[in-house]
């Protein structure tokens, strides 16, 4: 099998080979915008996509086509597929509600109230303040019963039985979590890119600290682990929300950062002064291989984020991107 990558801007969805060579835009999502993706780790040709009124989809040959999954007229904001047990599928929704299938897409349920936790009163997103959503849904590498939900804005939350119950978020843990990452072999180690900042826990969010020594901006979009090496993290970040997402007015910029070492701006294939949005960031299936993607196009790095060369661009430029994921291509 050959690696191919999947990239959804506000209004399209492309497949793009590996190697750039080739780009089609994927099929059967005709009138739903995209919101989010998630590749499936037990089953590498299969991709799932969450949309904004038209419910989840599925695509069985690496992002070429799709079809209709479930949870029609919600508003989806994230989609995961479980590592960890075969056809699990987790999403998430706005106002904030998880969603999660056991036969792939087949039925979908919900397994618990969220706002019967505290710290509810107090979730609210800025831009819409009478609501708030599911920004992003992390699954542990091994176990299915354990997941963690981070809440636009307000919370990041975790289960341990399979959503029947929830913990609430903790003193000192993240409040605007955009993405967490999660390594296979260091699975109680988590990583944070925050609206407030940079966040890892090394209990499974028990407990959280913030290194943020080297970084000249506070404000994280996007995170990747090297595949092949738990301790190499890369994060995107901005100046604020405006410059890390709309491109045209944009200062996003990538740091690296080893184990307990200090953040490293990544220059080598990234523009100096920044001016592209902080791009949205995936792992690769090899060690050393991290993908990213901002308005540009799509870009591969193969030594762990020390340097990078763009691979594919965008014939028009997107003013937003909302996925990235890489999945195997027969």
């Amino acid at each position: 099998m050959t690696d191919a990558v999947v990239v959804a801007t506000a209004t399209e969805l492309f497949r793009v080979s590996a190697d750039g060579s080739s780009a089609a835009r994927g099929e059967g999502l005709e009138g739903n915008r995209a919101t989010g993706l998630s590749s499936d780790f037990l089953a590498p040709s299969s991709a799932w996509c969450c949309t904004d009124q038209g419910g989840v989809f599925r695509s069985d040959d690496a992002g070429a086509t799709w079809s209709p999954a479930g949870l029609e007229g919600e508003k989806l904001m994230t989609v995961a597929a479980s590592p960890a047990r075969p056809s699990l599928i987790w999403a998430g929704a706005e106002p904030s509600v998880v969603w999660r299938s056991d036969d792939a897409g087949g039925r979908w349920e919900r397994p618990a109230d969220l706002e019967v936790l505290p710290s509810s009163s107090d979730w609210a997103f800025p831009p819409r303040p009478e609501t708030h959503h599911v920004r992003w849904v992390a699954c542990h590498p091994a176990d299915p019963d354990r997941v963690w939900v981070a809440i636009e804005a307000g919370a990041l939350i975790r289960t341990h039985d399979g959503g029947r119950t929830w913990l609430d978020r903790v003193e000192g843990g993240p409040y605007d979590t955009h993405e967490l990452a999660v390594h296979r072999d260091a699975p109680d180690v988590l990583r944070v890119a925050a609206g407030d900042g940079y966040y890892e826990s090394h209990d499974g969010g028990e407990t959280w600290s913030s290194p943020l020594d080297g970084m000249d901006v506070g404000y994280l979009r996007s995170i990747a682990v090297d595949p092949g090496d738990a301790e190499v993290v890369l994060v995107s970040a901005a100046s604020g929300p405006r410059t890390a997402y709309v491109a045209g007015r944009s200062d996003g910029r990538l740091y690296r950062r080893r184990g307990a070492g200090r953040w490293e701006r990544v220059v080598e294939g990234w523009p100096d002064p920044p001016g592209t949005i902080a791009p949205l960031l995936v792992a690769g299936r090899r060690a050393g291989e991290i993908w990213a993607a901002d308005e540009r196009g799509v870009h591969r790095s193969g030594d762990g984020g020390v340097q990078w060369r763009q691979v594919w661009a965008f014939e028009r430029t997107p003013n937003h991107l909302r996925g990235l994921i890489v999945v195997a291509a027969r």
